[in-house]
């Protein structure tokens, strides 16, 4: 079940740069599911559909795709204008995210969620005593958005003890209140003694709750990368394929829902990850092929083609080293 979950993640992503390649007249030759030694194939009409060895991820190859090749046919990736192929490669993360916005929407829409709106107040606590209420809809802290519930627990439990600001709304008015979360032992974090307002939405809500989460995923996302570039972010904290399938396997064991949420979750991290702007991930095409429709300039096809090359060596690298720490330092969860 977790390896069908994540492999759902990968079909969808592909499947985005597969039909946005049909659409632009591009030629597909492969349809690959995982990576190295083949297992098993079906060739269609045109296009080879396979599945590896190795569930790690998956690629679309197309016709013409290597730019450093010169071909005549209308039909070759290398032949397109920069801007269709932009919407090819933009195609995978953008069908990761309307995939965690459907799974969010559904998660949220069946079992319910949890809203920015403080539904209780606990006696004595720093909220209390700050002059929070009940119906107040929380806005901001600390000058960041807040959509969902849990934006504004990451910013709490992120605040740890330091005063945080808090801008709600009340009755049509702003207000903003200075607080001090405490320590809670029982829950082991800090709280400021405040629940949330559940509600069982409409379809409509649940769509809106699925783009809200999606949204405040993303922004999770990069905060993330913004502590693991500050050096911030353990090595116990961070993992792999083997990782993911373990947790997924947890969350499967949990229920439906509970791994439909997890897949929400980690749908958005590869569509994050893959806009990074790094040689061979869909990021870097998208860098370059904006240069190249901005500026309407040309960039050396034999450069970007050994750029790419030396990328996908480093990516290989670097996922083979997170596989292996994996295997000898898994995350504990």
């Amino acid at each position: 079940m977790a390896l069908l979950a994540f492999s759902v993640l990968i079909i969808g992503h592909e499947l985005g740069h597969f039909i946005m390649a049909k659409v632009n007249g591009v030629k597909v030759l492969e349809f690959s599911l995982g990576m190295g030694p083949k297992l098993f194939s079906v060739k269609g009409k045109e296009t080879e559909y396979l599945i590896k060895a190795l569930p790690i991820g998956g690629y679309v190859k197309m016709y013409g795709e290597e730019d450093d090749v010169q071909v005549v046919d209308p039909r070759a990736f290398s032949n397109k204008t920069s801007f269709q192929k932009l919407t090819i490669v933009a195609a995978g993360p953008i069908m990761n995210l309307i995939m965690a916005v459907i799974f969010f929407a559904l998660v949220g829409g069946i079992r319910g969620h949890a809203t920015n709106v403080i539904d209780t107040v606990v006696a004595d606590s720093p909220a209390m005593v700050a002059g929070l209420q009940t119906g107040d809809v929380i806005q901001e802290v600390n000058g960041k958005m807040v959509t969902t519930w849990e934006d504004f627990l990451n910013e709490v439990i992120v605040g740890e003890d330091n005063q945080i600001n808090m801008k709600v709304k009340r009755d049509g008015s702003e207000l903003v209140f200075q607080l001090t979360p405490q320590y809670n032992a029982q829950e082991d974090r800090y709280l400021i003694g405040v629940s949330s307002k559940y509600v069982k939405p409409n379809f409509v809500q649940s769509i809106s709750y699925g783009v809200n989460q999606t949204g405040s995923t993303i922004r999770q996302t990069f905060g993330f990368f913004g502590q693991l570039f500050k050096g911030k972010v353990k090595a116990d904290d961070v993992g792999g394929p083997i990782s993911i399938i373990k947790i997924s396997g947890r969350a499967a064991q949990q229920g439906v829902l509970t791994l439909l949420f997890f897949m929400s979750f980690l749908s958005v991290q590869l569509a994050v990850f893959n806009i990074i702007p790094f040689p061979a991930l869909d990021g870097g095409w998208i860098f370059l092929l904006l240069f190249q429709i901005i500026t309407g300039k040309e960039v050396d096809k034999e450069k970007v083609a050994t750029v790419n090359y030396y990328g996908f060596l480093i990516l290989m690298g670097l996922m083979a080293f997170v596989l292996i720490k994996d295997i000898v330092n898994p995350i504990k969860f």
